[in-house]
């Protein structure tokens, strides 16, 4: 503190000598040796879907785990429906940025820009924004390509790094001129969910409706194109996308019908019907519970409103296991050894394929192969009659991220260290 007191000090005197701007701007590096590095993260796309919001508490987590002590400025999209509140309670030195005036100062302040986990690059404009205003480093974490853009390439090719959370997504990006030599498949970050849980909240719930922990697997339904105009007044109807959820929508969960009744009639487990997003809420009791036999909803809970990330996960560590076609719930189970099967189908972007990438190609299943359709019911009774051997697959599997995640930290901590020497 005496140095830096020092060499600030003499500031004024060293601006009149000759070559006083070298001189000062050497002595401001040496003043701002040591200090903490400042990140802006770009993140928080969505807060309807416990999904979306699990990609920045998974990063926060990983940075915290990983030892990277750093000043945060978190450029979010939204933290609508209590996400602030999980943003307040566990990091509360978090700095968001969200007007102009927060981002421009952020732009000025910070040293190194991190673009998070997401579907399709998100922002990628921010990222070339930062660059070309900038001059400043940037990393890209966990992402899928779903179009290939020539600018998208260059941002790709300028990185730090760049990691995709699916190696088709890195494949795709090699073909279309990735050279990037910092590159590769790198989990989805909302893999880092593990600590950030509301176990009172769990526990309450598990009470009021009978569940115990190791006895009932979670389900959680999907349309194939979320019908975001369902639950919001400034998203327009699209006629496209809803004939195809109808379309579809009945077979898509005809399968985990059939396996909630026979976990219920044979193994004498229990099954909680509930959401990643708030959408899935209604669709959950049309497609699910609405068309069970009566003998078989006796032992099924269906939760009729949305939660959050921190309770999600907090049940989903006292299941069994966990099935249906989402994709993010099933990546907070991994991370916590549960087992998590994933349904995916043609009209959904790579994101799925990344089951194959840990090591759980049993476990992913097409919607639109006849093949693995038919191997759906038997897979997640499998689950339900052999818990053991599930945990040990899923024990594998996180193992195998646990490595990929040190990778991506140890990226992000040698790209810190050169913006800040």
């Amino acid at each position: 503190m005496q140095r830096r007191t020092f060499l600030q000090s003499s500031a004024a005197a060293l601006a009149a000598a000759p070559f006083a701007g070298t001189l000062l701007s050497s002595l401001a590096r040496a003043a701002d040796a040591g200090r903490k590095p400042k990140i802006l993260v770009r993140n928080g796309w969505q807060s309807i879907n416990i999904g979306d919001i699990a990609h920045w508490i998974g990063l926060f987590e990983l940075l915290d785990k990983h030892g990277i002590d750093a000043e945060i400025r978190f450029w979010y999209g939204t933290l609508a429906d209590g996400a602030d509140g999980i943003l307040k309670k566990h990091w509360p030195r978090v700095q968001t940025v969200k007007s102009k005036a927060e981002i421009d100062a952020a732009f000025k302040e910070c040293d190194f820009y991190l673009s998070g986990s997401g579907s399709g690059f998100p922002a990628a404009n921010d990222v070339r924004r930062w660059h070309q205003e900038t001059g400043k480093p940037y990393g890209v974490m966990g992402v899928t390509l779903t179009g290939i853009l020539p600018e998208i390439m260059e941002t790709l090719n300028m990185a730090d790094f760049a990691y995709f959370r699916d190696s088709e997504s890195y494949k795709l990006a090699i073909v279309h001129g990735l050279t990037n030599p910092k590159s590769g498949f790198g989990p989805d970050t909302a893999f880092g969910v593990v600590k950030t849980r509301d176990d009172a909240a769990a526990e309450k719930f598990m009470k009021e409706h009978g569940l115990e922990t190791g006895k009932f697997l979670v389900m959680i339904p999907r349309y194939r194109q979320t019908p975001h105009w369902t639950i919001s007044k400034t998203r327009e109807f699209e006629e496209a996308k809803h004939r195809r959820n109808e379309e579809k929508k009945d077979y898509d969960h005809r399968p985990h019908r059939e396996a909630i009744t026979r976990i219920v009639r044979e193994t004498g487990m229990k099954v909680l019907v509930t959401c990643e997003d708030k959408t899935q809420i209604a669709l959950g009791k049309e497609m699910i519970m609405d068309l069970l036999p009566d003998d078989v909803k006796k032992g099924v809970v269906y939760r009729d409103h949305y939660w959050l990330t921190d309770e999600a996960l907090s049940m989903y560590v006292r299941s069994a296991g966990l099935f249906g076609n989402e994709m993010h719930s099933p990546i907070m189970c991994i991370s916590s050894g549960i087992p998590a099967i994933v349904c995916r189908h043609d009209d959904q972007t790579k994101k799925g394929l990344m089951w194959r990438d840990i090591g759980l190609d049993e476990w992913l299943f097409d919607l639109d192969n006849a093949e693995d359709y038919a191997r759906i019911v038997p897979s997640v009774l499998a689950v339900a009659k052999d818990p053991a051997a599930a945990k040990a697959k899923a024990e594998k599997a996180r193992e195998i991220v646990l490595a990929k995640q040190k990778m991506e930290m140890d990226s992000l901590k040698a790209s810190l260290a050169k913006a800040v020497k």
